[in-house]
């Protein structure tokens, strides 16, 4: 096994170097290049925030934190420690002991895991939503709630079943060289899920149509057209029959890529609505759907050839529970990295990979936000509306103003309010632009 385990390290080695660069040269660093007359604005929560609204905010965010935490503890400890431990192979052992067929015994474990994980993590999304409700954020009935915690459980039982079908029968079919075939399969699939999630799973959650024919429309698809972002189309989601809060978002690329608006951001002064689709046409002009494609594909493809390594270990295959031996023979029992109780191992890996990856996912999308941000100033060279927007999204969604350093690095894909608009000063000084003092 020392040939193809050396193979994986360097095929892992080259796919996560092309990551890193790629990250390196698509990211912007610097969203807002140029001189600053008289120097950068900081961001400053208490120049256009009141009292009473930082309050409020730091009062949820205390609300929030403590499910939010906990829950991410719980469940990484838990998969941690059946994926570590032989509870994980025993409690796959004792849900599929009387399925015979392969395959099934793939599927069957995906889903008593998925579905144990689920359900441990059911108290803490029922205490999320609770503090949602009690702020104003969440308009669900909790059975349309429940509702949508089993669609959700079920696509990630077809997601997670498609995809250990699919490696487990690689990895029996090429016991020895089994990564090549996984690496290649999950940089297609991905690509494949980023083309068809618009179209197939997020209709799952809300319902969409085009916004109606006027001139809200007529003036968001010109502003298309005057960027050069070709749109497929502009849609309204039904947010608010779960929702308060504010947002919109691209998705899809190619003959899938839209724009969609929450209906509830439709009662916005227009050209705040304006502000917030330059925004998403800025993630259209620069392909960042394509490129955080392009990077997912090229992550998943390295993480296969790095499970390979890990589940090719005999140590932490006996630490797992599972007989580290592969049989020659095509009839034989499955073991090894083929047996489907090493899933519960495959998952733990997965969510610790997953988490370690956040911060740095994080810190991109920041980047990649702030310069959606900039493009949206660029082209509507309306730093006032855009100050205002920022203001009256961070107060409709309650986002803290200053939030610590951890949940910057485990949560916040999006720079803070105020970050937002100290670059909107920031801009109008470099352009020359009016915009109105600081509120306090």
């Amino acid at each position: 096994m020392r040939g193809p385990r050396r193979a994986a390290a360097v095929a892992a080695a080259v796919l996560f170097a092309g990551v890193a660069a790629v990250l390196a040269l698509t990211t912007p660093w610097n969203p807002l290049p140029g001189h600053v007359p008289g120097g950068h604005v900081r961001a400053d929560p208490s120049l256009d925030f009141t009292p009473r609204e930082i309050a409020r905010a730091k009062a949820f965010d205390g609300a929030i934190n403590p499910p939010a935490y906990s829950g991410l503890v719980v469940g990484l400890a838990v998969i941690l420690v059946l994926g570590f431990t032989p509870l994980g192979a025993r409690f796959l052992g004792w849900t599929t002991a009387r399925v015979r067929r392969r395959p099934l015994r793939v599927i069957a474990a995906a889903v008593a895991l998925t579905t144990l994980l689920r359900v441990i993590g059911l108290p803490f999304d029922i205490w999320s939503e609770s503090v949602l409700r009690r702020y104003g954020l969440s308009t669900q009935s909790w059975p349309a709630w429940a509702v949508d915690q089993l669609k959700s459980l079920g696509v990630t039982w077809v997601v997670y079943t498609i995809a250990l079908l699919l490696l487990y029968a690689v990895v029996r079919r090429f016991p020895r060289y089994w990564w090549t075939g996984a690496a290649a399969g999950g940089f297609v699939l991905v690509v494949a899920v980023s083309f068809i999630y618009p179209v197939v799973v997020e209709p799952v959650f809300n319902k969409f149509h085009s916004l109606p024919a006027g001139q809200l429309r007529t003036d968001l698809l010109a502003m298309a057209k005057r960027d050069g972002v070709p749109v497929k189309d502009v849609l309204v989601a039904d947010a608010s029959r779960r929702t308060t809060s504010l947002n919109a978002y691209v998705s899809g690329f190619g003959s899938t890529r839209r724009i969609v608006l929450y209906d509830t951001l439709l009662k916005s002064p227009r050209p705040q609505i304006e502000s917030i689709v330059g925004h998403e046409l800025g993630h259209a002009k620069h392909d960042d759907v394509l490129w955080g494609t392009l990077v997912g594909a090229l992550g998943v493809a390295g993480a296969l050839c790095l499970l390979y390594l890990l589940t090719t270990s005999p140590r932490l295959l006996r630490r797992a529970g599972v007989d580290p031996d592969v049989p020659a023979a095509r009839g034989a029992r499955s073991t090894g990295p083929a047996d489907p109780r090493t899933i519960a191992l495959v998952l733990a890996l997965v969510a610790a990979g997953t988490q370690l990856a956040a911060p740095v996912q994080n810190l991109v999308s920041r980047r990649i936000e702030a310069r959606a941000d900039a493009h949206a100033l660029d082209l509507t060279r309306d730093p006032s509306t855009f100050v205002a927007m920022q203001h009256e999204l961070s107060v409709r969604n309650i986002d803290d103003p200053d939030p610590n350093r951890a949940e910057y690095l485990l949560w916040m894909t999006h720079p803070s309010g105020p970050d937002r608009i100290a670059m909107a000063r920031n801009w109008s000084k470099m352009h020359h632009v009016p915009i109105p003092p600081p509120l306090h």
